[in-house]
């Protein structure tokens, strides 16, 4: 089973992950955590430019670089663990690319779609969960955990492209109501993890 995660920066997104991860576990589940770019050599280092303030990139290129990194994790890892029937937990995929690059970055919408869909190779996840806070309330939250470095490239785009993201989301979302579940982030953390258990517990039962 495929479940991602997805939201703008500070929606809470990885912490629900990682509750969710300890929740299976503990039901006795062989669960694969990865996050996105990220999780193979390649992925990480692509990662690496795509957040450093030290590049100038393109909309494009950003986009073919988030790509570039999916179509590694997918071939060499997630396809694997779901082979081997583990419950994969992805921290963003190619939802993330729709509304940061089409959305966010306004780029044309069918041509970031056929980039993701070479990409994943038609490898969707069967539950995604949309962890939905606004701009001002993530800010907040991140502004907790401010490391020394600063915000990165990405988190520096500013909270008229970070609205365009979070609308994004949620016309994905009324787009795919099967899989998307818009979850209220502004709430009590653990009434969020309830939430999401209890959408993954029905969702394994159908398994």
């Amino acid at each position: 089973m495929f479940i991602s995660f997805e939201g703008i920066d500070g929606s809470g997104k990885s912490t629900q992950l990682t509750l969710l991860r300890e929740v299976l576990e503990d039901r006795g589940l062989r669960t694969l955590t990865v996050r996105e770019p990220g999780a193979t050599v390649l992925s990480e280092e692509i990662r690496s430019i795509l957040l450093s303030n030290k590049q100038s990139i393109t909309s494009t290129a950003e986009l073919l670089l988030f790509n570039a990194a999916r179509a590694q994790l997918v071939e060499r890892v997630i396809v694997p663990a779901l082979e081997r029937r583990e419950i994969v937990l992805c921290d963003r995929y190619s939802d993330s690319t729709t509304a940061y690059q089409g959305y966010g970055r306004q780029l044309d919408l069918g041509e970031v779609r056929t980039c993701n869909n070479i990409a994943t190779r038609g490898i969707m996840p069967r539950v995604t969960f949309f962890i939905d806070v606004p701009y001002e309330a993530a800010q907040q939250r991140m502004s907790f955990h401010t490391t020394s470095g600063g915000p990165d490239r990405m988190e520096r785009s500013g909270p008229e492209f970070f609205d365009r993201v979070r609308a994004g989301y949620l016309e994905i979302a009324a787009a795919e109501p099967h899989r998307f579940h818009v979850i209220d982030g502004v709430r009590d953390r653990d009434v969020i993890h309830a939430d999401i258990v209890a959408v993954v517990t029905a969702a394994l039962s159908t398994l």
